[in-house]
């Protein structure tokens, strides 16, 4: 097969991408050269615990460091601590970046914790993965001691990391009751507080009082969707905060009226602490120049006794950002791999099946008819932004799904009567699939508002997934009640067919289409496995991030394939209709398409977060998790809006870009999140 000379300057351009992308994310993943990264696994008493090794080169046994241990928070990994790894190893801290227990590369042992409820799954992994890691690095020859045997080591976690921090110091100091020596000199915690470690007896007052005179501090953000909240008021977390005029601020600062942020107070058992509150949202910590230098400061003044084995480097003098903007640019790369590898193999015998012939383009609609597609578009895009929250956050039988049940209802009674009078009028096959397909899919869209799904999880193992899963599956069947609706109502009568969808029955196209989609994906993690071999990179912008993975988590990913599989099929069939017309062409087209998949939580996110700003109030105050989990999804979707557009386009039908969507989509959100019993 001789390629194109386009298609061999975009594969040029993306490899060059990668390539060059991951190199310099590499170089200044070591700081510039002032650290080497290793990735590590060792045992950690409670399962096996894994994570990125930052050595500064000067460091060894004979010259051992005072060394800090940051961690991520739930649904992330060890990589959403670069920021932190990358300026305080480039300073002279030995750093270990930490998966935490069923994260990233790390497993729980449930042969121990073999509880499947949610709190079985949730508790256990960050109670547990902070301490642990404790035991293992102080243990270490060139993590520095003092002169009692004491260890030198930090501790800092964002979000459930911060908890695993909090009770990490807490275990200390009840650890040091019976051998003597203290492990743990110091901690700072980012984005938690202590509502979850109070569920283990770790509250504020006890927090305070196992202090044992050590430096401790505490990032919270004024917009943290979650924390630091006034317990005198009510009606949802995602609002305006101000910790240190809290009951629990005052105490971890040990004062009797409302303290004042980023100030140091000493403490009654000879220790120092600080409240930090930088105008962020809780995701925003570790993606901010600005809580970056704090956690510098910090640790800075918290060794400032050993400042001789540390390097004098100011904290607003930071490169971490140079390296998340060149995992971007090697994102940008992999992505156009992946388009060009899909279109290469359709060129190949057998791959060559996937395609059925080049989709006509459809004139566009005039007049009236005109204006009642662009109608029924707004409200295609609109409709995942008004039941985002009612479906991720209520569940089925909320009020706001059963909205949905009834919507469904009433469309399989329209459908089952549009059947009945195609069969009587004999309207032709058409019409008949027409009312089978609008029938079935209003009765799906009415079981599913009705039926909880996703709350097994011994089987749907990783829980941060399961509520993008319901919100996912509640998406496509909207689309498809709608898709069947104009068929039925407008399609069907200017002669349209599953061709015009981009669907073909052809079985040897489907089949074809698959072997497309699964060679492509694994060619392009075969270059992102040996990106992270070579560099330690992996294809990134801050939460959405391509990344490698155990083969453990293999079993999960094909437990949610199926839902994502389905909402892909449905999303690039609708796609298909709407963006290949004459007048939408080109870029139009690809903006069209963009708009159908991720336009609503675009939407969603806009108004959330600019009320949240301007009003002190989110416009969904009780949208925390959700409102953070839907800011990966816009370039989830919008990347696979570009896949899709462009892969109908050339095999002529919708199995290629579908079966790739959701095989690539999927993996790349297990990979990202927390997975229980792997």
């Amino acid at each position: 097969m001789k390629l194109s000379k386009k298609t061999k300057t975009l594969l040029c351009v993306a490899i060059v991408l990668i390539l060059l992308g991951s190199a310099l994310a590499g170089l200044f993943n070591t700081g510039v050269g002032a650290t080497k990264v290793t990735r590590i696994s060792f045992d950690g008493g409670h399962g096996r615990l894994s994570g990125l090794l930052y050595m500064p080169k000067d460091a060894s046994a004979d010259n051992p460091k005072p060394t800090v241990i940051v961690t991520h928070g739930y649904l992330n990994s060890a990589e959403m601590q670069d920021a932190n790894a990358i300026e305080l190893s480039r300073r002279g801290f030995v750093v270990l970046a930490l998966d935490q227990y069923d994260h990233g590369h790390s497993a729980l042992d449930h042969s121990v914790y073999s509880d499947t409820s949610f709190f079985g799954v949730w508790l256990p992994f960050w109670a547990n993965s902070m301490n642990d890691a404790v035991q293992y690095m102080y243990d270490q020859p060139y993590v520095l001691k003092d002169e009692n045997g004491n260890g030198l080591i930090g501790v800092t976690g964002h979000s459930m990391g911060g908890f695993s921090s909090t009770l990490a110091l807490a275990f200390d100091e009840m650890q040091a009751a019976e051998s003597g020596v203290r492990k743990v000199a110091c901690g700072l915690s980012e984005g938690s507080d202590f509502m979850y470690t109070s569920f283990v007896g770790v509250d504020a007052a006890t927090a305070d009082a196992l202090g044992g005179g050590r430096t401790m501090g505490k990032v919270c953000a004024q917009y943290d969707e979650f924390f630091f909240n006034d317990p005198t008021v009510e009606g949802g977390t995602v609002r305006h905060k101000d910790y240190v005029s809290t009951p629990d601020g005052m105490t971890f600062l040990q004062q009797s009226a409302p303290a004042q942020a980023n100030t140091w107070y000493d403490t009654a058992d000879g220790g120092r602490r600080i409240i930090y509150e930088p105008a962020q949202t809780h995701p925003w910590n570790h993606f901010s120049a600005t809580t970056t230098a704090y956690a510098i400061s910090f640790y800075q003044t918290a060794f400032a006794e050993y400042a001789s084995m540390l390097k004098d480097i100011a904290p607003a003098s930071q490169v971490w950002q140079w390296k998340e903007g060149f995992e971007c640019v090697a994102l940008v790369g992999f992505i156009m791999l992946i388009v060009v590898l899909a279109g290469i193999l359709i060129e190949l015998p057998f791959f060559k099946l996937a395609k059925t012939g080049e989709l006509a383009v459809a004139k566009a609609p005039q007049g009236g008819k005109r204006i009642a597609t662009w109608l029924i578009l707004i409200v295609a895009i609109l409709l995942p932004a008004i039941f985002f929250t009612p479906l991720m956050d209520g569940g089925a039988g909320s009020p706001g799904v059963m909205v949905l049940f009834y919507a469904g209802i009433v469309a399989a009674v329209g459908g089952f009567a549009a059947l009945c009078l195609a069969i009587a009028k004999k309207q032709g096959k058409g019409a008949i699939i027409g009312g089978v397909c609008l029938t079935v899919s209003g009765a799906l869209l009415a079981l599913i508002a009705k039926l909880p799904m996703y709350q097994d999880y011994a089987v749907w193992t990783a829980p941060g997934v399961n509520s993008i899963a319901y919100w996912t599956i509640g998406c496509a069947l909207m689309s498809l009640t709608i898709l069947s609706a104009v068929y039925v109502c407008m399609k069907r009568g200017e002669g349209a067919s599953f061709e015009n969808y981009g669907v073909s029955f052809k079985p040897t196209a489907i089949i074809a289409g698959l072997c497309t989609a699964l060679v492509t994906i694994v060619i392009a993690y075969a270059v992102l496995w040996l990106m992270d071999a070579l560099f330690k990179a992996d294809f990134r912008i801050w939460t959405f991030a391509f990344k490698t993975f155990d083969a453990s988590i293999i079993p999960a990913i094909l437990r949610y394939l199926p839902t994502f599989l389905l909402f892909y099929i449905i999303s690039t069939a609708g796609i298909t209709v709407n963006t290949n017309t004459e007048r939408l062409q080109g870029g139009k087209g690809y903006l069209l398409a963009i708009l159908l998949n991720a336009g609503g939580p675009i939407l969603w996110l806009a108004v959330q977060y600019i009320t949240l700003f301007s009003k002190g109030v989110a416009a969904q105050p009780g949208s925390a998790l959700s409102g953070i989990v839907l800011v990966a999804m816009v370039p989830t979707l919008s990347i696979a809006a570009i896949i899709s557009r462009n892969l109908y386009k050339k095999t002529g039908n919708i199995w290629t870009p579908a079966f790739l969507n959701a095989i690539l989509m999927t993996t790349m959100t297990i990979a990202n999140t927390m997975v229980a019993f792997k």
